[in-house]
């Protein structure tokens, strides 16, 4: 079975999206996201019906606001998001976000073809918090391959 790679990013933003402190931001929404869809190794992305994630709330906080995607593997998303113009709109993340105290990205393998769920990325990030880095979810520190999830899971699945 062949695999690509989740993400998920998670941030707390400084005021309500449409608040003049988050503007600046919003106003980048089309333009990075046209940019993650352009990328070689893009597979897919969550957006809503306004083609993008920040009305979407899997938290409780109606600040903390979701990114997710699917990417090819860890190296084109990696380009992505720190070899492209994206990353001088992330340079830019304290004028709109909150340090998080807590990890706010994770990494994990989902079979080619499947479309992770919010909820899906949720746990991931929740899993990654209480347990740190395994093949089930891990951060760009870790070198896990798809047959290392695989072989994790079905040694957690047995025991």
């Amino acid at each position: 079975m062949d695999f690509n790679l989740a993400q998920i990013n998670v941030a707390k933003m400084l005021a309500p999206i449409n608040s003049p402190v988050m503007a600046e931001f919003v106003a980048n929404l089309d333009t990075i996201n046209s940019l993650a869809e352009g990328s070689a190794g893009f597979v897919w992305r969550l957006k809503d019906d306004n083609n993008d994630a920040t009305s979407l709330r899997p938290y409780d906080d109606d600040f903390i606001i979701i990114n997710m995607s699917v990417w090819d593997d860890t190296e084109v998303l990696r380009n992505f998001a720190y070899g492209s113009v994206h990353v001088e709109i992330f340079k830019q993340r304290k004028k709109w976000f909150e340090k998080m105290s807590e990890m706010h990205m994770a990494l994990w393998y989902v079979p080619k073809g499947y479309i992770p769920t919010a909820q899906d990325g949720v746990d991931r990030l929740h899993y990654l918090r209480k347990n740190g880095e395994t093949p089930y979810a891990f951060t760009y520190r870790s070198k896990f391959s798809a047959g290392d999830a695989v072989n994790y899971n079905l040694g957690n699945l047995s025991a």
